[in-house]
């Protein structure tokens, strides 16, 4: 016998005891039918102790948690630097390090590629490369719309549930999701081939939450009725593969070996311009990138939660993308004529009292001297407030700044400040109509411009509470 010399040892001794007694008293009864000696052993001894005390790995959702009272008292706080209410910041965190470390793990190896395989010059150096694009953005591109609100929702997306899936609640994998696919992708990662693009910014994390949630939520649905879609268990494994390909393999995997081989995944998809001879010839690639992170290989119990619906405190019916039409009349120093707009807006609808959204227009206008058609573009980041809150019809101030562009090109842009009035008018919970005036001043081309716009928002998920 050991002498115990903790607590933990003495219940261990008084475990070992009661299990060398309960043996005992069985092995009593087995000598009278044979004299097979019966040898005595602790269920729980020194050698096995820390694997019979090791801390199991959990994944609570936030909707198995219990959150404290000031989650709904002030909704909108962080957590993800102090979670107090069981979400797994371990886990988080960890897969946060290995997508660090795939994602520069791959600049360093293209780094060390042949000019001609990377297409990266390296007279300039690719940290001065970097730094110059990091300096001359964030600029609005032009890239194609399948590639800024399907590609990039999905990325967006990723991230999102790397954050949820460790049992955060909606806002914090929002924010988790703006921080990646800022820092880590925008500035990051992409900054390396190119300037940071403002709407980038914007529709990843704020697109990739509504997308990022749809999908968690298809999923949780689809495991609480055992994997399967309508009694198809081939079905269910199909569709859990397209929702999240990373976290399908990781169960298929742990399920195989009844371990925890793999502990999470996480992946994203980018689209790349390839040379493919030495005559200036590009293809495009299309790449499914994957990390992953180890398990312990302890004892692995599945991936069928129970999951109950709760009231988030914040959820994804502060959502609103839009779209409308409108006219702008321009200053005379530019010498064309004004004309209609078409425009789209999405943003956050924090409260019946405060949004914020990113609003883009374009037209096509016509030069004065020369009757020439000129492309006419005007982005802004704005903010409402909101007056009459308990109406339907809640009139509005807003204010904020954006850039006036020409001929679909960054080198003809003037900084612009602009305020207003508006009208919003609720539907129902999913649409509202909104219409408003602005007037945008440009501080250095000492330039003035009104506008007008009526658009009619969609709100996501249940919409407005």
């Amino acid at each position: 016998m050991f002498k115990p010399n903790n607590k933990k040892n003495n219940f261990l001794t008084k475990y070992a005891k009661s299990c060398l007694c309960f043996v005992a008293v069985s092995s009593s009864f087995n000598t009278h039918a044979n004299s097979t000696p019966v040898e005595l052993k602790p269920a729980i001894s020194t050698e096995n102790i820390e694997e019979v005390y090791k801390k199991s790995i959990t994944n609570t959702s936030w909707e198995n948690l219990t959150p404290n009272e000031d989650f709904y008292q002030s909704p909108y706080k962080m957590s993800l630097f102090n979670p107090k209410s069981g979400e797994d910041g371990a886990r988080l965190w960890s897969q946060t390090s290995s997508i660090f470390a795939y994602g520069f793990g791959v600049i360093g190896l293209i780094a060390l590629l042949p000019e001609d395989i990377s297409n990266w010059d390296k007279e300039e150096g690719i940290f001065n490369k970097w730094s110059d694009n990091v300096k001359e953005g964030p600029v609005w591109d032009r890239d194609t719309g399948m590639l800024n609100f399907v590609g990039h929702p999905y990325f967006g997306g990723v991230y999102y549930q790397v954050a949820r899936k460790s049992g955060y609640r909606q806002w914090d994998a929002f924010l988790y999701s703006t921080l990646m696919s800022t820092f880590y992708w925008e500035y990051g990662i992409e900054s390396f081939a190119e300037v940071p693009s403002i709407q980038d910014l914007v529709i990843t994390p704020v697109l990739g939450w509504a997308y990022g949630e749809w999908a968690y939520n298809t999923e949780m649905d689809i495991r609480e009725d055992g994997g399967t879609i309508w009694g198809s268990s081939a079905l269910g494994s199909t569709v859990l593969a397209i929702l999240d390909p990373v976290d399908s393999l990781s169960v298929g995997v742990n399920n195989l070996f009844g371990r925890e081989i793999i502990r999470a995944g996480t992946g994203f998809v980018s689209f790349n311009e390839v040379p493919v001879d030495d005559i200036g010839n590009t293809e495009n690639q299309i790449k499914l990138n994957i990390s992953l992170q180890l398990g312990e290989g302890g004892t692995y119990s599945g991936n069928h939660k129970t999951y109950k619906r709760v009231n988030d405190p914040v959820d994804t019916g502060i959502i609103g993308m839009s779209y409308g039409v409108g006219h702008i009349e321009l200053d005379e120093s530019w010498m064309i004529e004004g004309g209609t707009t078409t425009e789209y807006t999405l943003g956050l609808y924090f409260s019946k009292q405060f949004s914020s959204r990113v609003s883009y227009s374009k037209a096509q206008l016509t030069e004065i001297q020369t009757n020439q058609p000129i492309a006419y573009e005007s982005y802004r980041l704005n903010g409402q407030y909101y007056f009459n809150t308990e109406s339907n019809f809640r009139p509005y101030i807003t204010a904020g700044f954006g850039e006036i562009m020409w001929k679909k090109d960054n080198d003809y842009k003037k900084l612009q400040l602009n305020g207003g009035i508006g009208m919003h008018y609720k539907i129902n919970n999913n649409f509202a109509i909104q219409a408003d005036w602005r007037h945008h001043y440009s501080t250095n081309a000492k330039t003035s411009e009104n506008a007008f716009a009526t658009n009619l928002i969609y709100f996501f998920g249940t919409g407005e509470r």
